[in-house]
């Protein structure tokens, strides 16, 4: 078993799966998405990002183009959230928690293809 590959296929399915728990709930209803969770999931998409950076081959830059899509749609969600929370009088309204859910299911959609292109490669691979 190579541990390098556990550890890959490890940060990509965590960052799918916080990213996942983050998005479920009522769209405009704040209390249904944590911002820990949020925060999580930026944090291990950023390490799932890092760790694709050595793959030089043609899957390998797909894999990266998934994972600078999913940090580049967090990163946004996570600036409307603090912009929202701490410099705008109105504050965290539905609207705004909206836009942010909105931005997590982007990058959602970018894990899921890095979670498939994960296993499609698994299963094509020979020994």
């Amino acid at each position: 078993m190579n541990f390098e590959k556990v550890v890959f296929g490890f940060f990509i399915i965590l960052a799918a799966t916080l990213n996942l728990g983050f998005f479920l709930g009522d769209m405009a209803n704040p209390a249904h998405h944590n911002v820990y969770q949020f925060v999580a999931a930026i944090v291990v998409s950023v390490i799932a990002t890092v760790l694709k950076f050595g793959d030089r081959t043609q899957l390998g830059a797909v894999h990266l183009a998934t994972s600078l899509v999913a940090d580049v749609e967090l990163i946004i969600a996570a600036v409307v959230w603090v912009w929202a929370s701490q410099i705008s009088a109105s504050g965290v309204t539905e609207g705004v928690m909206v836009q942010i859910v909105s931005m997590s299911g982007g990058a959602l959609l970018a894990n899921t293809v890095s979670v498939v292109l994960m296993v499609t490669e698994t299963l094509t691979s020979r020994r």
